[in-house]
């Protein structure tokens, strides 16, 4: 399943995909993989400076990521352009879900707030799969 969210002229894509050899289920050991698409639908570039994510684990635990940038860059998105790439997270439940947003600035010093969809961690191990 793809999700997506819109703010502005930025669209936002996550495709979450549940690893199964890098899980350990006996231990508590769920792990995701997500591949995230950023298109710029707009006049004016926009470059990605921060990332903030809240991940919840099935009992309502949560863990929040707040970091520079994503993968280690900071993206320079160009009107009518995408920025694409993967990472991943880990849960000692077998599902849950995040989301978040980015912070931007576009090429006019304009501050943004970039939603990130929620989108579900889904595993063959839960009991319930969560759309």
């Amino acid at each position: 399943m793809i999700y997506h969210a819109r703010t502005r002229d930025i669209l936002v894509k996550v495709q979450p995909e549940f690893l199964e050899h890098q899980s350990d289920p006996a231990n508590d050991h769920y792990v995701w993989s997500y591949h995230v698409r950023i298109e710029n639908t707009g006049d004016v570039a926009v470059q990605l400076l921060r990332r903030h994510w809240k991940i919840i684990d099935a009992f309502g635990g949560e863990k929040h990521v707040d970091d520079d940038g994503v993968v280690g860059l900071q993206p320079i998105i160009a009107a009518g352009e995408h920025f694409e790439y993967n990472s991943g997270t880990f849960l000692k439940t077998p599902s849950g879900f995040m989301g978040g947003y980015y912070e931007a600035e576009d090429e006019d010093g304009n501050d943004h707030e970039i939603e990130i969809p929620v989108f579900s961690l889904d595993s063959p191990y839960q009991a319930v799969v969560l759309q």
